[in-house]
């Protein structure tokens, strides 16, 4: 997720496109900015970079796993016969 400190320069910097005139109206934004920026981002789901990593090879270790277990299926296949060659009851 990204952090705190990334979210506060970043609604400072959109706070900081109003016209320096209105300095009460750019510190309201950038608090608008910093709550809907929150809201938006927690809104996406976003996962850790670490969480990503792990979840992939949790799933590269999954597909190994499935590639193994269809060669030992077509294996057993082989050796009691095509289940599309043995005669219907």
């Amino acid at each position: 997720m990204i952090n705190v400190h990334t979210i506060d320069e970043l609604a400072q910097r959109l706070a900081a496109l109003v016209p320096p005139g209105l300095k009460q109206a750019r510190e309201d934004m950038t608090a608008t900015f910093r709550s809907a920026l929150q809201s938006g981002l927690r809104e996406l789901e976003l996962v850790t970079r670490e969480e990503f990593d792990v979840q992939r090879c949790v799933l590269l270790r999954t597909r190994e796993k499935v590639e193994e277990l269809e060669q030992q299926v077509l294996a057993l296949e082989r050796f009691v016969g095509s289940p599309s060659t043995q005669p219907k009851h």
